[in-house]
């Protein structure tokens, strides 16, 4: 007898192709712009939780200019079924090799400027993860004021 997959885990059972057969040149490209790749710098200003973050630009301008140099570049598109957005990042090697991520992001509302802030934040995920760039984070600093933080350092200490 034919096993059946419920309806419900059907898109688990679909896999995409997300890179290229070979990717070793790719990876030895990679690798050589990550050495020379700095973080990110927190230039803009969130103004609800007034914090800092790096912003798409600065993202691009921390990573292409080393993407680049090794012969790398990045397409980035996104794509909607009903109820779901996506945003696809794909990083392309000269030699043709590639891998991609595609990322689900949540849509506050259906209007031109949440789908627009949806993408800019997608694009921005996507490419600090496809070329393991991170933005210069001061996040640590605000968790260890955390009572809970201080309560567990404390208790670690006392060898609880």
């Amino acid at each position: 007898m034919e096993e059946t997959i419920p309806v419900e885990n059907a898109d688990l059972q679909t896999s995409e192709v997300w890179k290229s057969d070979k990717i070793d040149k790719l990876a030895a490209s990679l690798a050589k712009a990550q050495s020379e790749m700095k973080g990110a710098e927190k230039k803009s200003v969130n103004p609800f939780f007034n914090s800092g973050y790096a912003d798409l630009h600065t993202v691009i301008e921390s990573s292409f200019p080393h993407l680049t140099k090794y012969g790398l570049s990045v397409i980035q598109g996104n794509d909607s079924k009903p109820g779901e957005f996506f945003v696809t990042t794909m990083l392309l090697h000269e030699s043709g090799q590639w891998i991609k991520s595609k990322l689900k992001m949540p849509v506050e509302k259906v209007t031109a400027q949440s789908i627009g802030s949806t993408i800019t934040y997608g694009r921005r995920y996507g490419l600090s993860a496809i070329t393991g760039i991170a933005q210069y984070d001061d996040d640590g600093n605000s968790v260890s004021n955390n009572s809970l933080t201080k309560d567990f350092t404390k208790n670690n200490k006392q060898g609880v």
